[in-house]
């Protein structure tokens, strides 16, 4: 931020009287005032703002530089407009102000309302910018109003031989339904190259692009207490950041839920593929639990009828046994059958737990 002690002329001639401007000269320029005070002590609290007027009877000091903006807006009530402008003196006895300002930290600058015609040549006003221009002191330039005698080349003439590096500036504001300050906003005279406005100057432009300025915003006049409508205006912001914040979080939450719907189907669609997969076996491994659970059957079975089994045994003849014997042989030699087969043949044909012990013998 630029620590600057800045001096503003103001035109109080009778040419001000006029109402071209919304809703008369003076008036826009005391608004345009306003805001620029408002502007430089906000940016940096180390800044100064001094006022004095050019016209009436004389050069008059309303506010030597002073960080206090109610003294600053205070002092330019209860004006009166008479006479002519004294650009010269006025812009000389600014520079003066500046000189005795307190901090010499502090850059110099002049702020020139110039409302009304210019009586002087413009190779008094190139001396005065090179005295300026000598002493490090920046001058901006507001033109507006009367164009007559060849004030916009004047003042251009003025700029050129103070400008130093672009720190100077001019702006020509022509009549219109805009008001003065409203057309200063967007300008480096208010802006300060896009420093000198900071805070204050970002919340105009806002408020100016949100559709012109208002009566006051939030009922808080900027110009009485500017530290509470900047305060409220950087809330407004907060919450309106806070809002958009959660509104992009309901707009996630929600393309989520879509997506997660949309892929339940697939899910579904998988697991009927994976049991469908299961249930393809291969033959083979279905033929093996068909031959365990048919000796599983038989086993249980013998165990049953044990003592049958041996009634049965003690009443069967040798042939048989033989015959039983050689039927098992054949089988597993001759065809290569399974000896789960076999075993199962052997309870078929005998139903006894001693043919099935000569078969395992085998």
């Amino acid at each position: 931020m630029v620590l600057e002690a800045t001096m503003i002329c103001i035109d109080n001639s009778e040419w001000m009287r006029n109402g071209d401007y919304s809703p008369s000269r003076f008036q826009a320029q005391a608004d345009a005032v306003s805001l620029i005070c408002g502007a430089k002590t906000q940016s940096n609290p180390e800044n100064t703002v001094g006022i004095l007027t050019m016209a009436g009877k004389g050069v008059r000091v309303l506010a030597t530089p002073t960080s206090d903006l109610g003294k600053i807006l205070s002092s330019m009530h209860g004006l009166e407009m008479g006479g002519e402008m004294n650009l010269a003196a006025g812009i000389q006895i600014a520079q003066l102000a500046l000189k005795h300002r307190q901090n010499k930290n502090q850059q110099q600058r002049i702020i020139v309302f110039a409302g009304s015609p210019i009586k002087y040549e413009k190779k008094t006003l190139e001396m005065i910018g090179k005295k300026l221009k000598k002493n490090s002191v920046a001058l901006d330039i507001l033109n507006f109003g009367e164009d007559e005698d060849g004030k916009p080349e004047k003042l251009e003439a003025l700029l050129s031989s103070v400008n130093n590096n672009d720190s100077s500036h001019i702006v020509h504001v022509p009549p219109g339904q805009n008001a003065l300050s409203d057309v200063l906003i967007s300008t480096p005279v208010f802006t300060g190259d896009g420093e000198g406005g900071s805070g204050f100057a970002a919340a105009a432009a806002a408020a100016d692009a949100a559709g012109g300025v208002s009566e006051f915003d939030f009922g808080v006049d900027p110009n009485i207490d500017p530290e509470l409508a900047l305060a409220l205006r950087v809330s407004m912001e907060e919450e309106r950041a806070r809002q958009e914040a959660a509104a992009k979080r309901a707009a996630e939450e929600a393309t989520r839920q879509e997506k997660g719907e949309e892929g339940e189907p697939r899910s579904d669609l998988q697991n009927a593929t994976t049991t469908a997969t299961e249930k393809v076996t291969d033959p083979m491994d279905e033929d093996d639990d068909l031959l365990k659970q048919s000796l599983a059957l038989s086993m249980n079975i013998q165990g049953s009828d044990s003592s049958v089994g041996d009634a049965e045994t003690s009443e069967a003849t040798n042939g048989d046994q033989d015959l039983a014997l050689g039927m098992s042989c054949y089988f597993v030699g001759y065809l290569n059958v399974s000896p789960y087969c076999i075993m199962i043949l052997d309870y078929i044909l005998f139903s006894t737990e001693k043919v099935v012990s000569k078969f395992f013998c085998f």
